[in-house]
């Protein structure tokens, strides 16, 4: 029986001290909203349990920031100083070194090229197989750099919704303290209708930025990968037919080639859209 008594005395003694932690944070919390010029701790206090996770998403969010604008550089994707070389290569047939090539300098450019030149190798000569190839890879690289992106939509959508969750608490606890206390203190209430606003407010300042980057990063990333596309589309062609791209031919050139009648060779299904 006294070992009942101990625990139930401590049991007691543990719940009073929860409470009146939990008055003294409820304090404290009004305090700060009273306060004209409240910290910016004080304001986070404010807003209860609901602002640790907020806080790990926006921690989440400047992480994917800082790493979608590292590994999404056009310059670091696309290697534009490889295209001359690469493009010699092509002009004389040098798959196996141009695949060499590539897979001694690892990236997105080079490892979607590389897949077609893989096809190559192993004898097809269909070059639309091969383009098959080649965006089968690019698709596969570009779910892998994707991830970092959605990510960020992710934090857009969730934050206000982890916002409203706090606010719909405090104001639960807003009605509680009225129904116990009255409006006797209404700082209290305060405390209560704060934690409601604050998690609102701070889901917000979360998601407006992680939406507007990732719109951003999604738009750089798919104008990088439609000059990846073009890119490689040179190379192959150059492979196919043993002609330089115009677009890598110099001025003199070009003047060479002045005045000079260009035939167009259409095939019958060609002639039939047309008309002909």
């Amino acid at each position: 029986m006294k070992r009942k008594g101990l625990m139930i005395w401590m049991l007691s003694a543990a719940v009073s001290t929860v409470w009146a932690q939990e008055a003294e944070t409820v304090e404290a919390a009004a305090g700060a909203l009273t306060k004209e010029n409240a910290t910016l701790l004080e304001l986070i206090m404010t807003g209860g349990w609901a602002m640790i996770p907020l806080g790990v998403l926006s921690f989440m969010m400047v992480i994917f920031v800082v790493q979608n604008v590292i590994s999404l550089r056009a310059k670091t994707l696309l290697h534009t100083e490889m295209m001359p070389e690469l493009l010699e290569m092509m002009l004389e047939k040098r798959v196996p070194d141009a695949l060499i090539y590539c897979r001694n300098h690892p990236s997105m450019f080079t490892f979607t090229f590389g897949a077609g030149l893989e096809r190559v190798i192993d004898g097809v000569t269909d070059f639309d197989k091969i383009a098959q190839s080649v965006k089968g890879a690019s698709v596969e690289q570009m779910s892998r750099l994707m991830k970092p992106i959605d990510y960020l939509s992710i934090i857009g959508a969730t934050s206000p919704m982890v916002g409203l969750l706090g606010t719909v608490s405090g104001m639960i606890k807003a009605f509680q303290t009225m129904g116990s206390q009255g409006m006797g203190k209404p700082e209290l209430l305060a405390a209560n209708i704060g934690e409601a606003l604050i998690t609102t407010a701070t889901g917000l300042i979360i998601a407006i930025p992680a939406m507007f980057t990732f719109f951003y990063f999604k738009k750089g990333f798919g104008k990088t990968l439609a000059t990846l596309s073009r890119n490689i589309s040179y190379l192959l062609d150059a492979l196919e037919s043993g002609q330089r791209p115009a677009s890598f031919m110099k001025l003199d050139e070009l003047e060479k080639m002045s005045g000079n009648r260009v035939d167009f060779t259409l095939d019958k299904g060609q002639a039939l859209e047309k008309g002909e």
